[in-house]
């Protein structure tokens, strides 16, 4: 079997994914152990009985609906190589708009908090990016924590991951920037998405009947925990970003709306007003 007959024939299985095309070269790159360009260019090239077999086997898991990611074990970010699996959500180029807005505000020596912290891209990709940075990084699963901290060693960055709820493992320390993708999907969603999507932690997506749930939360405990004139960056979901906006009027300024790669409404970044409660 050629590069071209192993494609043309996992396309046709993979018909009813988002993206066969891309599924399919990604998974033989994947086992052919070569870029997708060098794929492309070498269409009549035999692959090996190992090979033919590997590529069966990633295509019908894939038939399953099994994220893409979870298959090939690793997802970029930031430029940076993040592994990923069933422990914690998948991270979203999306997700870099998050990252880049509070990269902003970071400056040498400044402290910054990752709540949920899911594979640690966002605590990761800061600390590699600021390395004068301090970073801590909070999420409520353990699995996932594990998981962060692989790709904190492997990636050789020094972020204190603590296991808890939102702020509880931070006791009454402060930060000058506090960043987060929250689980924001409303819970009545359920059972309704994208079936890859269905396959990640449930515990990372699902907020509540309004999808506002860790939001409020945020909101109102975000400011015991930053220093004067700190920053809070948060991603939203689809339609929350004026909602969540409004939540933070209450003790935050100069409150922004900030668009993802395609041009949604995705981040809101603010400051916290002077005079706030500490």
């Amino acid at each position: 079997m050629t590069v071209q007959e192993a494609l043309k024939s996992a396309r046709e299985r993979l018909r009813d994914v988002p993206e066969p095309k891309l599924d399919a070269e990604c998974l033989l790159s994947h086992v052919m152990n070569i870029g997708r360009l060098d794929l492309l260019m070498d269409k009549g090239r035999a692959l090996t009985n190992g090979e033919a077999a590997e590529f069966e086997r990633l295509v019908a898991l894939r038939q399953t609906r099994q994220p893409l990611q979870y298959i090939l074990g690793s997802q970029s970010f930031m430029g940076f190589p993040f592994k990923t699996d069933a422990r914690a959500l998948i991270p979203r180029f999306d997700t870099e708009a998050l990252c880049e807005e509070a990269l902003r505000h970071i400056r040498p020596g400044s402290r910054v908090l990752d709540l949920c912290t899911g594979t640690g891209c966002l605590a990761v990709s800061i600390k590699k990016l600021r390395p004068g940075a301090e970073v801590t990084a909070t999420d409520i699963s353990g699995d996932a924590l594990a998981l962060a901290r692989e790709n904190a060693e492997a990636l050789n960055a020094r972020v204190r991951f603590l296991r808890g709820d939102l702020f509880a493992p931070v006791g009454d320390e402060s930060f000058d920037v506090i960043v987060s993708n929250p689980p924001y999907i409303p819970s009545g969603l359920r059972g309704t998405l994208q079936p890859e999507v269905e396959k990640e932690p449930p515990l990372s997506l699902f907020a509540g009947e309004d999808g506002l749930k860790f939001y409020r939360r945020i909101a109102r405990e975000a400011p015991l925990h930053l220093a004067e004139g700190g920053f809070l960056c948060l991603e939203t979901g689809d339609g929350e970003s004026e909602a969540v906006a409004q939540l933070l009027r209450q003790d935050f300024d100069g409150i922004r709306i900030l668009p993802d790669l395609g041009g949604l409404p995705r981040v809101v970044s603010a400051r916290k007003k002077e005079g706030t409660k500490p």
